[in-house]
């Protein structure tokens, strides 16, 4: 049988305090409290009411704000949490996940051809307003 070394003069911490899970995700603590509130972190509570997050964290966080980058709400992340699996987020190809995120490209598509007509009709005046224009 193998036996295990275990290094007893590293100490392990499990969990850590919203500032330190704010130092080590770049994410302000304001928003990691958000993001409690919307049901996407769930730290557990010291007998002082301090947060306690276990090191995991860190990778939700990323999972978290990844996803926020790419335009999804945070009640799309929280009903997409069961199917994110790494930092990046790293996704299981579970049905609700594909349609949500299939879905909010649609949106953008739409916005982002609406946006061009936008920018086409104020080239458009720009260049009519330009001609017009009298010269200095």
């Amino acid at each position: 049988m193998d036996s295990l070394n275990v290094h007893t003069d590293m100490k392990v911490k499990p969990t850590m305090q919203i500032g330190e899970l704010s130092r080590r995700t770049g994410v302000a603590p304001h928003q990691l409290r958000y993001y409690e509130s919307q049901g996407l972190l769930t730290p557990e509570r010291t007998a002082n009411g301090y947060r306690q997050y276990p090191a995991e964290t860190v990778v939700a966080v990323a999972q978290i704000r990844g996803l926020l980058d790419a335009g999804l709400s945070t009640e799309e992340i929280a009903y997409l949490q069961p199917c994110l699996t790494g930092p990046a987020p790293e996704l299981e190809p579970c049905r609700p996940l594909l349609d949500t995120l299939r879905s909010r490209r649609s949106d953008l598509e739409r916005r982002i051809r609406a946006l061009e007509v936008s920018r086409r009709a104020l080239t458009d005046y720009i260049e009519l307003t330009e001609r017009r224009a009298v010269p200095d």
